[in-house]
């Protein structure tokens, strides 16, 4: 059986990195979307678009190293966090924090082009108050962004405030406006908005919450399921543990809340329709 976890990280510095890896697959996960972290906690300074570019490389490496040391199937996806644009609008001024990150988010399509990574992200906005002009200024980002994604044809995982209905309109707006092909955007921790994420062409990535599963799966199948494990020592097993969406994937199989078909769309089909993959069983 093929599990797929749509978002987790792995940082060999403050995490447990590989031994992260292994729980997921002593647990049923076979297969993961490794997530860049930021250039910070990948030791670079984050001030410039090498610094963004050094650290997708450090991300590659982590994503290779899992390939070939573990069981499971990693693939990586690269971006810049919006709270790495923050600080470096904060610090540098929006102006010179956008033209950096524009250049980072280009290396980080060539990446997809090349075939290193299968996705641009996280981007989007920040889950926290900011000043007016960063807001807007993430939000032209996560538009560039996407339309990079769009013209290499990969998926985009995009990172914002906590959602509700209204903001999905709001973003299927932005899908439409961009171009990209609506089930290439994939909503990072998105709440069990299942058939209102369709409407708008946006592929929910749900977090693997008992509750949030229960909720989506009322609403269909078209979502993938994610921990966005955090992997940090000091807070172990946020957001959600490594085991968690094999565990919760199983336990919902054998308590008939999910058929052996839904786990094939959930695990199989829709990864291999948003980010162009072939999974094998």
């Amino acid at each position: 059986m093929i599990i797929w976890d749509d978002h987790f990280h792995v940082d060999p510095y403050h995490g447990i990195f590989l031994e992260a890896v292994k729980q997921f697959h002593r647990a049923g996960g076979t297969h993961l979307v490794v997530v860049y972290k930021t250039a910070h906690d990948y030791g670079f300074n984050g001030m410039k678009a090498e610094d963004f570019m050094k650290a997708m490389d450090f991300h590659i490496a982590l994503v290779e190293k899992i390939n070939r040391e573990t069981p499971v199937k990693a693939y990586a996806v690269v971006g810049v966090h919006p709270a790495e644009f923050d600080y470096l609008a904060r610090e540098k001024g929006i102006e010179y924090a956008k033209n950096e990150v524009m250049k980072a988010l280009e290396y980080a399509q060539r990446l997809c082009l090349d075939g290193k990574a299968i996705g641009i992200g996280e981007i989007g906005r920040p889950h926290y108050d900011v000043p007016l002009g960063i807001w807007e200024a993430t939000i032209e980002l996560m538009k560039y962004g996407m339309a990079l994604a769009g013209d290499a044809d990969c998926a985009v995982q995009l990172h914002t405030e906590s959602f509700d209905e209204a903001k999905f309109r709001e973003l299927g707006e932005y899908v439409k406006e961009v171009g990209i092909k609506p089930y290439k955007v994939v909503k990072h921790f998105s709440p069990p908005l299942v058939k209102v994420a369709e409407e708008v062409g946006v592929f929910p990535s749900i977090i693997a919450s008992r509750k949030n599963i229960e909720e989506a799966i009322k609403q269909g199948n078209r979502f993938m399921m994610e921990t966005d494990y955090i992997d940090d020592r000091r807070r172990p097993g946020a957001v959600l543990g490594p085991k968690t969406v094999p565990r919760r994937t199983k336990a919902f199989l054998q308590n008939g809340l999910f058929t052996e078909e839904d786990i094939h769309k959930i695990h199989v089909e829709n990864p291999e329709k948003v980010y162009g993959v072939e999974l094998e069983e």
